[in-house]
């Protein structure tokens, strides 16, 4: 097959300044949306830092653009009284592609981030002001990490945790925090509430201050018997980690073959006369593990992503 050499430039190089008032916002900005949080906290980061990400514009026609990306700054830009903007012209009219997806930030990242900004000489009142946010969060956001130890801290390095978690593992030591953390990374969850349980079966030798954990509603024994479970679930969680795609590929390629071997009319008629209970449970189990792999392709329950995406597509 040929190779196509020549591929086209989504945009044209270099940015362009152009008059605010020759470009055409294809989305209308209503006056709910300009009282949210997201509205306010960008119109104070172009207010103090400036814009950063450039619009992207598309040429209608001769000085005339339509916006493709960028309707909040845009909109807050026109009732600041801005008369030119820097903007990237693109060679196609779709939008779809442009920050269709919401990447959440992490809160480690976030608190590196306010880290490099102090270093650079920015004060934390300013930073305050750019994210529109008390300067009491700034503070407390810079320290977030301390009293967690190196190890638990690279292990979580790119995970969705919040600042409420992290500050329940500084309430273990650093052994336990390791290993609090290679749990969450095994069952997928980094929420608050999970990471009190993994405190309330902390052993008391492993904590920072033992006198300090609330134990009315466990038992010596209880927390004992939750501890051992608590561990054995991380060592069966690693091991189905390691042969989860080879016993999907193995399941998958055993399920069509069954498949198959049921749409073969005189062996679906054998099965049926000689062993209905074993065809019945055969067909209810096929049509348990598609539904399964349907479900997978199309989260149904998948909400917190969908509402980002609609916030997203109302902001911008």
């Amino acid at each position: 097959m040929p190779r196509d050499a020549s591929v086209k430039a989504a945009f044209q190089p270099g940015l362009f300044l152009l008059k605010t008032s020759s470009i055409t916002s294809l989305k209308e900005i209503s006056p709910s949306l300009r009282n949210t949080p997201k509205y306010k906290q960008i119109a104070a980061s172009l207010q103090h830092v400036g814009l950063i990400e450039p619009l992207v514009v598309f040429p209608a026609s001769q000085d005339q653009y339509w916006l493709l990306d960028g309707n909040v700054r845009l909109d807050i830009l026109k009732r600041k009284g801005t008369e030119v903007v820097k903007c990237l012209l693109a060679t196609d009219d779709e939008a779809y592609t442009f920050n269709k997806r919401v990447n959440a930030l992490p809160a480690i990242a976030e608190h590196y981030m306010i880290l490099k900004a102090i270093n650079n000489g920015v004060s934390e009142e300013a930073i305050a002001c750019a994210l529109n946010v008390d300067i009491v969060q700034i503070r407390k956001k810079r320290s977030l990490l301390d009293g967690i130890c190196p190890e638990a801290v690279k292990s979580l390095n790119d995970k969705r945790t919040t600042p409420k978690t992290l500050s329940i593992l500084k309430r273990m030591k650093p052994v336990r925090q390791v290993e609090a953390a290679e749990l969450m990374i095994a069952s997928n969850t980094y929420s608050s509430r999970f990471a009190r349980a993994l405190l309330a079966v902390t052993k008391p030798e492993f904590l920072v201050e033992p006198k300090a954990r609330k134990t009315r509603a466990l038992s010596a024994t209880q927390s004992a018997v939750m501890e051992e479970e608590s561990q054995d679930l991380v060592k069966n969680l690693k091991a189905a980690e390691q042969s989860y795609g080879t016993d999907m590929l193995n399941l998958t390629v055993s399920c069509r073959f069954v498949e198959r071997l049921l749409k073969n009319s005189e062996i679906h008629r054998f099965l049926n006369k000689n062993h209905p209970e074993l065809l019945s449970e055969t067909e209810k189990l096929l049509a348990e593990i598609a539904a399964g792999r349907n479900r997978i392709r199309m989260p149904l329950s998948d909400e917190p992503q969908r509402n980002r995406d609609k916030s997203k597509e109302k902001e911008e």
